[in-house]
């Protein structure tokens, strides 16, 4: 099933229903803080399932829960989500990259109740896509390590509440979205600095200084793990140091192994082997984020 078939049976129905068809449909779900985005359960997405029984647990013990689905390899689907606050301009960004032919082939749009965009497109298979932010272009990425709130869940904005709910379903056949080439051409990474000789132990005390940082943070730290060990990485600070500073001093919702490989899936992303990179499709830009056609009904298709 796509994902704008099964928003469309969520539809204008209570949450606890709404959680229990994703369960149903074979997406795995959690529950989060009504009106917010943090989990309410223990490990977060980590303990996301499709298992009917523990999702109606879940829901008749908070049934204003919002739904959280993870993202990548788990759904079978990721998101360029594209954010409207701030100083940078995700719209503009995002039809930037339309126009270089990087984010079509979306399944669906969905606006948020910031006013927001959320483009949904397949995973690629057997390829793991990490989460990763471009603050200044104003756009994320959503993939393995992260998660994503979808219908019918709210938020309250200035007093008022709104929906996650779809803008536009997708007309012709969904394709893969290539997240590395993404996120080159939104946040392009700097070169590589040599490391002086006489390297002093400042590198050690900026990452013990990020790890604090992580440790304060309540909601989806490993994405800002992510951003963190690239951040060190791109400083020159060395992996050893970053993961030494992290293990020992931030706090987590997941356990060594996982954050051994996300510092080092960061540091993979700054410092990449040297690898043949596919041109990507071309095809003019259309102005997607700024669409007000209604949506249309979607073709039959396989699941997320």
């Amino acid at each position: 099933m796509r994902p704008s078939e099964l928003f469309a049976q969520v539809s204008g129905v209570p949450l606890p229903v709404a959680a229990a068809r994703f369960a149903a449909a074979g997406v795995p779900v959690f529950p989060c803080v009504p009106d917010g985005k943090r989990p309410l359960i223990e490990r977060g997405f980590h303990a996301s399932t499709t298992d009917t029984g523990q999702v109606s647990a879940w829901w008749r013990r908070w049934p204003a829960a919002n739904i959280g689905v993870p993202t990548g390899a788990a759904s079978g689907l990721v998101v360029v989500d594209v954010d409207v606050h701030g100083p940078a301009d995700g719209p503009a960004s995002f039809d930037s990259a339309a126009a270089a032919g990087l984010v079509g082939g979306w399944e669906v749009l969905l606006r948020t109740p910031t006013g927001g965009m959320h483009a949904y497109y397949p995973a690629t298979p057997g390829v793991e896509q990490r989460s990763w932010q471009a603050g200044r272009a104003g756009v994320d990425f959503r993939g393995d390590g992260g998660y994503i709130i979808v219908p019918p869940s709210a938020r309250t904005i200035d007093g008022t509440t709104a929906l996650y709910r779809v803008a536009e379903v997708g007309a012709g056949a969904a394709r893969t979205v290539d997240a590395k080439a993404l996120r080159d051409f939104l946040d392009p990474r700097p070169a590589p600095r040599a490391r002086p000789a006489s390297w002093d132990p400042v590198g050690r005390e900026d990452a013990e200084r990020l790890a604090l940082w992580l440790g304060r943070q309540d909601t989806d730290r490993n994405l800002k793990l992510f951003w963190a060990s690239c951040r060190l990485a791109e400083a020159g600070v060395p992996m050893t140091d970053a993961l030494d500073a992290v293990l020992s001093a931030a706090k987590s919702d997941f356990g060594p192994r996982e954050i051994t490989a996300t510092v080092r899936s960061a540091y993979r992303s700054v410092h990449p082997t040297p690898a043949r990179r596919e041109a990507s499709p071309q095809r003019p830009a259309d102005g997607w984020f700024r669409r007000t056609a209604p949506a249309r009904t979607a073709p039959n298709g396989r699941g997320l």
